[in-house]
This record gives C-alpha cells, sequence and structure tokens, in this order.
C-alpha cells in the first residue's frame, strides 16, 4: 500500500464510529444513543439506552413515559459509568464518547465521573449540559458526523494469502 494516502479515521471519528455501532443494541425507540468512555486512546466501557436486566425492554413492552420522556431505559452514559463501576474501572481523565448531546442528568453523571471531555456530533432538545459542562470545566467538543460506512478492506487481506 505504498503511495496510497492513510484512510484511517481521527480518533475522534473512530471512537464516534464506534458509539454508533454500540447505539445498534439500543432497545427504546424513542432515540438510540451510544457511549464510549476512552482513556489513553483504550476504550474502558461503552453503553447503549436499554432496560435494566431482567426488566421488559420498550421495544418489547413499549415506552414507559413520565413527563413525555422514557423512564423504562437507562442511558447510554450511565450504562457506560456503571460498567465501570461493575468493573471496578476509574473514569477520572476519562473522555466520553456519545453520539447525543447528554441529557442535563447524564451530564451531571459524567461530570461526578470525572470525566474531562465530551465529544458528540449531535444535539439534545432539552439538555442544560452546555451550561453544566461549562460550569465544570469539562470540555465539548461538537464535530460534524463520521461517515456511517465500516471500510473493512478485505482485498488486503486475500493478497497475503498469495
Amino acid at each position: 500500500m505504498t503511495g496510497t494516502p492513510s484512510k484511517r479515521p481521527s480518533w475522534d471519528d473512530y471512537f464516534l464510529k464506534v458509539a454508533m455501532l454500540v447505539s445498534e443494541r439500543a432497545t427504546c425507540p424513542r432515540m438510540h444513543c451510544g457511549c464510549v468512555l476512552v482513556r489513553d486512546k483504550k476504550i474502558l466501557a461503552t453503553g447503549y439506552n436499554g432496560s435494566p436486566p431482567g426488566e421488559p425492554h420498550c421495544e418489547d413492552e413499549g415506552c414507559r413515559l413520565v413527563d413525555n420522556h422514557c423512564i423504562r431505559t437507562i442511558h447510554a452514559e450511565m450504562n457506560a459509568i456503571l460498567q465501570c463501576s461493575v468493573h471496578g474501572v476509574s473514569t477520572k481523565g476519562a473522555s466520553a464518547y456519545v453520539t447525543n448531546m447528554p441529557c442535563t442528568n447524564c451530564a451531571k453523571a459524567l461530570i461526578m465521573a470525572g470525566i474531562k471531555d465530551v465529544v458528540i456530533f449531535s444535539d439534545y432538545k432539552d439538555s442544560l449540559a452546555d451550561e453544566f459542562f461549562a460550569n465544570s470545566g469539562v470540555t465539548l467538543k461538537r464535530i460534524p458526523i463520521p461517515g456511517n460506512t465500516i471500510n473493512y478492506d478485505i482485498d488486503s487481506f486475500s493478497s497475503i494469502k498469495k
């Protein structure tokens, strides 16, 4: 592959694409969201919005709405933070890559978890996250949505076998 320019995604695009893939596991049809917690370019945990273990999923029994918010699911950011907690992984100083702007409660949880920056490509309408992040010194970075295709080069593998 000499002379061919690199098509590798930036780290931000890479981790947001991972978050997009994670969001495919979401079980609430109102919004599929994915979150990836990263430190030193290593994934600590992933999370998507879905019901707690043993509880029915929105896609099976419908959303459970209170004040126009589905309370059946745990949000992606909380699931990622809780995965770290269950496995004894510190989130202090980590970055959060989230497909959507965190809601106000998730923004507060990310701040309390020691997240230093948040990278998103899509906003959420009812959130005070901007304000909370700014007041807490958490950097919020909005970037364009990364490409939604996976560029897997099967031809490079087949040339190895020859």
